[in-house]
Formats: C-alpha cells, sequence, structure tokens
C-alpha cells in the first residue's frame, strides 16, 4: 500500500520559461578590452523530484544540449558569430561532446520561511567527457503546481579537461572560472 504523505513529487523543468546563463572572464595583459561574454543556455531538459512533506528522497537531474550554448551580448554579428564557433569547436568540442549532464547525488533542504527553502545540491556533472563532483546552493520556492528555484555555481574549465581559450600570444584570453547563474521554473507532473 502506497502512503501519500510519503509520495514523490516530480517537476519538469521548463527551458522555455527558464533562464540558465554561465559568464566568462576576460583575462591577460589586454583584459581591459576584452570581452565577458554571457552564454545563454537555451536547450535543456531536467527533474526534480522529492517528498513535499520532508524533501526526502530529493534529486536532481538535467541534460544540456551543448550546441544550443548562445552568447547573449549585444555585440556585433561577426564577433557573436566568431566566439560562438570557437566556444562549439575548439572549447566544449560539441561533435564529440554533444550532451552536458549533472545527477545529484545528496541534496540537503532547509526551511527559510513558510514556502521557501535552501537547497544544497550535491551531484556529479559531465561536461567534455569529464565527471566531476559539484555543489549548487539555491533557493526554490513552491506555488502550486510549480517550482521555482534560482541560485549560482562555478566551476574551472581545466578541471573537465577544457583548453582555456587566448589570443594575440596570450595577452588575451578567458580565466579558468566560469560562473552559472539560474532562474528555473518546473512544472508538475
Amino acid at each position: 500500500m502506497n502512503d501519500i504523505s510519503t509520495s514523490v513529487v516530480r517537476y519538469q523543468l521548463d527551458s522555455a520559461h527558464s533562464k540558465f546563463t554561465v559568464q566568462a572572464f576576460a583575462a591577460g595583459f589586454l583584459a581591459g578590452f576584452g570581452h565577458n561574454p554571457i552564454i545563454g543556455i537555451r536547450d535543456f531538459t531536467g527533474e526534480v523530484r522529492f517528498s513535499p512533506e520532508s524533501f526526502a528522497d530529493a534529486s536532481l537531474h538535467f541534460t544540456v544540449k551543448a550546441q544550443s550554448l548562445a552568447v547573449l551580448d549585444d555585440i556585433k554579428p561577426k564577433d557573436k558569430a566568431e566566439i560562438e564557433q570557437t566556444m562549439h569547436d575548439k572549447v566544449l568540442e560539441t561533435s564529440r561532446f554533444p550532451e552536458i549532464t549533472f545527477q545529484s547525488t545528496s541534496v540537503t533542504v532547509t526551511r527559510i520561511i513558510p514556502g521557501r527553502w535552501k537547497a544544497k545540491i550535491i551531484g556529479d556533472l559531465t561536461l567534455h567527457g569529464e565527471t566531476r563532483s559539484l555543489w549548487i546552493m539555491s533557493q526554490l520556492t513552491l506555488d502550486g503546481d510549480e517550482l521555482r528555484t534560482k541560485g549560482d555555481f562555478t566551476l574551472r574549465q581545466t578541471e573537465y579537461g577544457i583548453k582555456l581559450v587566448s589570443v594575440a600570444a596570450g595577452a588575451l584570453k578567458l580565466k579558468d572560472e566560469l560562473k552559472f547563474e539560474f532562474e528555473l521554473l518546473g512544472r508538475k507532473e
């Protein structure tokens, strides 16, 4: 017999009504002339699961189509195309590694106020063919059949076997650390 108080609910992430970005930062001698591009993560799917009464058995899984990453900044079309081609061909190598995945291994949820919680999500991120442990901190709210979560995390590209991009004999390059920010909407199944 299934006890309804311990049933697990599922929320599907809605990429069309979510915001998921990554920002890279310029470094080097000519960094003042560089660009700190903001990249939109446009095509992803995912699922959040938990028991509503206790958040027991909470989990998060998502998959990003690497080819869907696109520059969001208002820059010249030629520069945008060049950044995106470099990102897909030389940095992410999307033809070899078409998906980026995350699977939680531990989720700890603490109530802040009624209807709002903070979550520490630890899991395995697979990027560029490498899998590493990653911590994500977020806040979430539940409103009827919708779940909203907001947070950020950072990672180092070199930990995933990604070569850092540089130009002008290294005078302008991107820093190793990337900052991710998200505001995700999930809809109850």
